[in-house]
């Protein structure tokens, strides 16, 4: 069984007599394809975005089970009015709930609140469960502060009460140091790091233990950086003990690299050897089948490359299913027999 976990949807209209700051869905000549038109956005959705069964068909011709399917990051607009950005959530999750009841066992959905308002985020998650929907997308900044911040402590700490998974997606935020084109590469896996490593720096992670959160690109660099953080901890080389005589920070209680063991992370990050090492360092119990579908078109078929990896049967039966059930926290695919 493969679940993709890191996929994407669009609602196909929004309401009439929306507010101007909404987006639109408009069509185009000679297709079902729609073109989303938010702000400066202009991005031409297939009808696969937003009609179930064309999903179902696209699912099936790349050897897909099942999809847990997220808004396209494009929708997560913090910088509309708190009202505003409410009323947009409410649609796209009643969107969200309408596609996932379409394809029962073939698609999960979650999806997104206004996070520019952080008390209303956080009074909207019950909301989203009692609609049905399994968790919710945020990005990895807000209007350029840290998701790790205090201020947003009380939306983690509702949606652990609530059992509800958190999907972190890199959002790209304007700097001076790289140009815009570098937005789609090199800055999302900064914002993946930044994003993760707050939650770990800024206490996120030691406040909620039971929180079950999966970045969107494994983090962008946060592996790579790790290492380093473990040592600035207590001295540790290798996974070797803690030595406090090296260590320049050491503090009783879980390292980074324990912190980031908690996570789940996606596959989208293009190389055999990446992935290799996302394994080695954060565990096979860790990684989720990820495609950014149809944002992105799949490897054919599905997990390609990971399929090429020396994985046991054990640990691939991880990767393509069992971790996302366990990231979801309960079984929507009626494989009852995986769930932990």
């Amino acid at each position: 069984m493969i679940i993709d976990a890191h996929a994407h949807f669009l609602p196909a209209d929004y309401p009439e007599g929306a507010p101007e700051c909404f987006p639109r869905m408009e069509p185009t000549d000679g297709s079902t394809d729609r073109l989303l038109v938010f702000g400066a956005t202009r991005f031409r959705a297939r009808d696969v975005f937003f009609e179930a069964e064309r999903r179902i068909e696209a699912m099936d011709a790349s050897g897909v089970d099942a999809e847990v399917v997220s808004p396209m990051p494009p929708l997560l607009r913090y910088d509309l009015p708190a009202a505003d950005g409410l009323s947009l959530a409410r649609h796209v999750n009643d969107f969200a709930a309408t596609l996932a009841q379409a394809a029962p066992g073939r698609i999960t959905s979650l999806g997104i609140v206004p996070m520019q308002d952080p008390d209303a985020a956080t009074a909207e998650l019950a909301a989203i469960r009692d609609a049905g929907l399994d968790g919710v997308e945020i990005a990895s900044n807000v209007l350029g502060v840290s998701i790790g911040d205090e201020r947003f402590l009380p939306f983690f700490q509702e949606a652990e009460r609530l059992g509800l998974a958190l999907f972190v997606h890199a959002m790209p935020a304007a700097m001076d140091r790289l140009p815009p084109s570098a937005a789609g590469t090199y800055v999302v896996g900064i914002e993946g790091m930044l994003a993760a490593a707050s939650l770990i720096t800024g206490g996120t992670a030691a406040a909620c233990p039971d929180l079950r959160v999966s970045f969107s690109h494994a983090a962008g660099g946060l592996a790579m950086v790790l290492p380093r953080a473990n040592y600035f901890w207590g001295g540790v080389w290798n996974e070797e003990e803690p030595n406090p005589e090296k260590a320049f920070a050491h503090t009783d209680g879980p390292s980074p690299l324990d912190y980031a063991r908690r996570f789940y992370y996606d596959s989208m990050v293009f190389d055999r050897r990446a992935l290799r090492y996302l394994i080695d360092l954060l565990g096979a119990d860790r990684i989720l089948v990820g495609s950014d579908f149809p944002a992105m078109p799949r490897e054919e078929p599905i997990a390609k490359t990971l399929r090429s990896l020396d994985v046991s049967p054990a640990e691939w039966e991880d990767i393509s299913s069992r971790n996302v059930l366990r990231w979801l926290g309960h079984d929507p695919f009626g494989v009852s027999s995986v769930v932990e």
